[in-house]
């Protein structure tokens, strides 16, 4: 400390480290701790300088352009008086540092909307799951008014879940739950069941982040009082019984749409899911072998026999681009929404049916031929449900088509559908139906 002067403005303001040294300090007569510390690139800086059991330390005030001389002076005399005490001050600042961040921390978790915590949630998320249990995160907090994708003349309705996003996390409660599920369950009962589903996995997720820990209810959506407004679910039983094949494949075959009119009935005789069967394409065909592998949520994939009508069906849709069943008018260039005219033809046939009840009319209709269930299961993409199928049971492609075939060519003489396997065509014969 040989260069000690009184700090006036002026000399501390003209203070300047000698550009052949990497640093330099000026220190104050009246107040022998402080110090003003200069580089040649940055601005000087006031500075504490003393000794804590048997070590010299020094803390950093500020610049001079923020701290006048006496302040400067008065925080290098608390600053002792800390040291006086037996503390480190460095020790202390760190603690109040650490402090003042957790108040900011707790008052922004404190703030946080389940909005904002929604969008992270997805973000963490999104890689872990299916393309539609996404769209139906994203579907459960739409704004209205929105253009429909693919379909710019219809606009979206509210989002299930939109009311909740502008609350607080720490008041996404039970009671909060249950008078929103109050609300929304005289109207979409199933929807609200589906909906506390993604929030109680949500509220799961928030618990366990740092964010949000100690301010997300884990438990919010789990009560039993919740669970009982919008009832228990009922189990879905539409499919077609066997004297309504002839009525359906008619009107089914009525549709003006080719590709939609082949994508119902390719449901409805392999049994897949919507989207398995939507997704599909060229190259997943192999007219060769006979074989379709299909995308599966249980396995990355599953390879099913191309039965001969299917194949007949899908020889027939026009090669736009990549998709088997492809739409012009589609912005991704696939078929998006087939539901409304399989609707329109089951009005006109007097059935109420589902396009997942179509995959159960695969499962119902394979009773009336008693096909081994294990295969049925396994052309579905069911998970194996006994040790056996699980670990012992291995059943080639082959095989799978002869049992195929025969269901095939059954549901096809139950409908009225003359077709001929040597490809020469397909028609619908006249049926009686006294």
């Amino acid at each position: 400390m040989a260069n000690k002067v009184r700090f006036t403005s002026n000399r501390v303001t003209g203070f300047k480290c000698p550009p052949e040294k990497a640093q330099a300090f000026l220190w104050d007569v009246e107040q022998k701790s402080l110090g003003l510390r200069a580089t040649p690139a940055g601005k000087p800086s006031y500075v504490f300088q003393s000794r804590f059991n048997g070590k010299t330390i020094r803390v950093t005030i500020g610049s001079p352009e923020s701290w006048s001389i006496p302040d400067a002076q008065a925080r290098v005399r608390g600053l002792q008086r800390i040291i006086d005490e037996g503390r480190d001050p460095r020790q202390v600042k760190a603690e109040a540092t650490a402090a003042d961040l957790a108040i900011k921390e707790a008052v922004l978790r404190d703030a946080v909307t389940m909005g904002d915590a929604w969008d992270d949630y997805i973000k963490q998320r999104r890689r872990y799951w299916s393309a539609v249990h996404y769209k139906d995160h994203c579907k459960m907090v739409q704004k209205p008014g929105q253009p429909v994708k693919n379909r710019p003349s219809m606009r979206t309705s509210a989002g299930m879940l939109l009311p909740l996003m502008g609350l607080r996390v720490v008041d996404l409660d039970a009671k909060a739950l249950e008078k929103w599920a109050a609300k929304e369950s005289k109207h979409r009962p199933t929807r609200v069941r589906l909906a506390l589903r993604l929030v109680k996995a949500f509220l799961r997720w928030a618990a366990n982040e740092e964010a949000y820990r100690g301010v997300a209810d884990p438990t919010a959506a789990s009560g039993k009082k919740l669970r009982e407004i919008p009832g228990k679910p009922k189990a879905k039983k539409d499919h077609i019984e066997r004297k309504q094949l002839p009525t359906w494949f008619q009107h089914v075959r009525d549709i003006p749409n080719p590709v939609i009119s082949a994508y119902l009935q390719c449901l409805v005789l392999t049994g897949a899911r919507r989207e398995e069967m939507a997704n599909l394409q060229w190259k997943d065909v192999n007219f060769r072998w006979n074989g379709l592998t299909l995308g599966d949520k249980v396995e990355d994939n599953r390879a099913v026999p191309l039965t001969p009508y299917v194949a007949f069906l899908l020889r027939s849709l026009p090669k736009r681009n990549r998709w088997v069943f492809s739409s012009p008018a589609s912005k991704s260039g696939r078929l998006v929404e087939p539901a409304i005219a399989h609707r329109q033809a089951c009005k006109a046939a007097g059935l109420e049916l589902t396009l997942h009840g179509l995959r159960r009319s695969f499962k119902t209709l394979s009773e009336w031929q008693e096909v081994p269930v294990g295969v049925v299961a396994q052309i579905m993409g069911h998970k194996p449900s006994a040790t056996v199928e699980k670990h012992y049971t291995v059943r080639p492609l082959d095989l799978l088509r002869i049992h195929h075939e025969k269901m095939e060519a059954w549901t096809l003489e139950q409908a009225g559908v003359d077709f001929s396997p040597d490809g020469k065509g397909a028609a619908l014969r006249v049926v009686n139906s006294k």
